[in-house]
Protein backbone atom coordinates (compact mmCIF):
# COMPACT_ATOMS: atom_id res chain seq x y z
CA UNK A 1 0.00 0.00 0.00
CA UNK A 2 2.24 2.91 -0.88
CA UNK A 3 2.00 5.94 1.55
CA UNK A 4 2.95 9.70 0.71
CA UNK A 5 4.45 12.53 2.69
CA UNK A 6 5.16 15.28 2.48
CA UNK A 7 5.34 18.79 4.52
CA UNK A 8 6.43 22.45 4.24
CA UNK A 9 7.12 24.94 6.18
CA UNK A 10 4.77 28.32 5.18
CA UNK A 11 6.03 31.93 6.28
CA UNK A 12 3.09 32.95 8.07
CA UNK A 13 1.33 32.32 11.28
CA UNK A 14 -0.63 28.73 11.95
CA UNK A 15 -3.85 30.67 12.80
CA UNK A 16 -3.97 32.33 8.85
CA UNK A 17 -3.10 29.03 7.51
CA UNK A 18 -5.53 27.15 9.25
CA UNK A 19 -8.04 29.77 8.33
CA UNK A 20 -7.66 28.98 4.50
CA UNK A 21 -7.41 25.04 4.99
CA UNK A 22 -9.74 24.29 7.75
CA UNK A 23 -13.07 24.69 5.01
CA UNK A 24 -13.34 22.15 3.04
CA UNK A 25 -15.32 23.33 0.66
CA UNK A 26 -12.32 26.11 -0.02
CA UNK A 27 -9.79 24.33 -1.98
CA UNK A 28 -11.24 25.58 -5.24
CA UNK A 29 -10.28 29.16 -3.43
CA UNK A 30 -6.39 27.94 -3.38
CA UNK A 31 -5.07 25.26 -5.17
CA UNK A 32 -4.21 25.44 -8.61
CA UNK A 33 -6.03 22.37 -9.68
CA UNK A 34 -9.46 22.46 -8.62
CA UNK A 35 -11.78 24.88 -10.67
CA UNK A 36 -14.84 24.76 -8.09
CA UNK A 37 -16.28 22.54 -5.49
CA UNK A 38 -19.53 22.29 -3.84
CA UNK A 39 -20.73 20.39 -0.38
CA UNK A 40 -23.43 17.89 -1.05
CA UNK A 41 -26.75 18.11 0.78
CA UNK A 42 -25.90 21.85 1.83
CA UNK A 43 -24.26 20.54 4.68
CA UNK A 44 -21.78 22.81 6.42
CA UNK A 45 -17.91 22.68 5.02
CA UNK A 46 -16.90 21.65 8.56
CA UNK A 47 -19.42 19.02 9.39
CA UNK A 48 -17.40 15.68 9.86
CA UNK A 49 -18.94 13.60 6.91
CA UNK A 50 -19.56 16.04 5.07
CA UNK A 51 -18.88 15.03 0.87
CA UNK A 52 -17.05 17.74 -1.54
CA UNK A 53 -17.96 17.17 -5.17
CA UNK A 54 -15.59 18.66 -7.27
CA UNK A 55 -14.24 19.52 -10.73
CA UNK A 56 -10.67 19.49 -12.11
CA UNK A 57 -9.24 22.26 -14.40
CA UNK A 58 -9.02 19.25 -16.60
CA UNK A 59 -12.95 18.47 -16.76
CA UNK A 60 -12.23 15.51 -14.16
CA UNK A 61 -14.78 14.85 -11.06
CA UNK A 62 -13.92 13.93 -7.60
CA UNK A 63 -16.00 13.16 -4.50
CA UNK A 64 -14.08 13.17 -0.87
CA UNK A 65 -15.55 13.02 2.55
CA UNK A 66 -14.64 15.01 5.62
CA UNK A 67 -13.77 12.16 8.08
CA UNK A 68 -12.16 14.60 11.34
CA UNK A 69 -11.63 18.04 11.70
CA UNK A 70 -10.11 19.56 15.13
CA UNK A 71 -9.72 23.38 15.63
CA UNK A 72 -7.41 22.44 18.35
CA UNK A 73 -5.02 20.28 17.12
CA UNK A 74 -5.39 21.99 13.38
CA UNK A 75 -5.93 18.74 11.73
CA UNK A 76 -8.29 17.09 9.44
CA UNK A 77 -8.70 13.64 7.46
CA UNK A 78 -10.71 12.64 4.25
CA UNK A 79 -11.08 9.72 2.32
CA UNK A 80 -11.79 9.62 -1.41
CA UNK A 81 -14.77 8.32 -2.49
CA UNK A 82 -15.09 8.86 -6.32
CA UNK A 83 -12.23 9.69 -8.67
CA UNK A 84 -11.50 9.17 -12.24
CA UNK A 85 -7.90 7.81 -11.47
CA UNK A 86 -7.35 4.41 -9.97
CA UNK A 87 -6.83 5.50 -6.13
CA UNK A 88 -8.33 2.95 -3.88
CA UNK A 89 -9.27 2.96 -0.41
CA UNK A 90 -7.44 6.68 -0.46
CA UNK A 91 -7.20 8.49 3.28
CA UNK A 92 -5.44 11.81 3.60
CA UNK A 93 -4.17 13.56 6.63
CA UNK A 94 -3.91 17.76 7.30
CA UNK A 95 -2.11 19.07 10.07
CA UNK A 96 -0.48 22.42 11.28
CA UNK A 97 1.81 23.33 13.98
CA UNK A 98 3.31 26.28 14.85
CA UNK A 99 6.66 27.15 14.35
CA UNK A 100 7.53 29.77 17.27
CA UNK A 101 11.22 30.56 15.49
CA UNK A 102 9.55 33.27 12.98
CA UNK A 103 6.18 32.74 13.73
CA UNK A 104 5.86 30.42 10.67
CA UNK A 105 3.64 26.93 10.16
CA UNK A 106 4.96 23.54 10.17
CA UNK A 107 1.89 21.86 7.59
CA UNK A 108 2.43 18.26 6.70
CA UNK A 109 -0.41 16.35 4.17
CA UNK A 110 0.07 12.37 4.02
CA UNK A 111 -2.11 9.84 2.50
CA UNK A 112 -1.98 5.87 1.74
CA UNK A 113 -3.87 4.33 -0.47
CA UNK A 114 -3.86 1.25 -2.99
CA UNK A 115 -3.52 1.04 -7.03
CA UNK A 116 -3.45 -1.15 -9.44
CA UNK A 117 -0.92 -3.42 -10.48
CA UNK A 118 2.14 -1.16 -11.72
CA UNK A 119 1.14 1.96 -11.33
CA UNK A 120 1.86 2.65 -7.27
CA UNK A 121 5.10 4.85 -8.63
CA UNK A 122 2.55 6.83 -10.94
CA UNK A 123 -0.07 7.13 -8.29
CA UNK A 124 2.65 7.97 -5.96
CA UNK A 125 4.03 10.97 -7.80
CA UNK A 126 1.04 12.42 -8.92
CA UNK A 127 -0.49 12.61 -5.35
CA UNK A 128 2.95 13.91 -4.06
CA UNK A 129 3.82 16.37 -7.02
CA UNK A 130 0.41 17.65 -8.55
CA UNK A 131 -1.35 17.62 -5.44
CA UNK A 132 0.56 18.32 -2.01
CA UNK A 133 3.36 20.13 -3.49
CA UNK A 134 1.08 22.23 -5.82
CA UNK A 135 -1.23 23.15 -2.81
CA UNK A 136 2.28 23.45 -0.95
CA UNK A 137 3.29 26.32 -3.45
CA UNK A 138 -0.11 27.67 -3.62
CA UNK A 139 -1.01 28.64 0.07
CA UNK A 140 3.06 29.80 0.33
CA UNK A 141 1.93 32.73 -2.33
CA UNK A 142 -2.08 33.03 -1.16
CA UNK A 143 -2.61 36.55 -1.41
CA UNK A 144 -4.32 36.22 2.18
CA UNK A 145 -1.00 35.27 4.08
CA UNK A 146 0.76 38.03 2.69
CA UNK A 147 2.48 39.94 5.21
Amino acid sequence: MPKVVRSTIIDAPVDRVWALLRDFNGHDRWHPAVSESVIERNYPSDKVGCVRRFRLKDGSELREQLLTLSDLEQTFSYCLLDTPVPLFNYVAHVRLMPVTDGNRTFWSWESSFSTRAGEAEAMTRMVGEDIYMAGFEAIRNHPDLAA
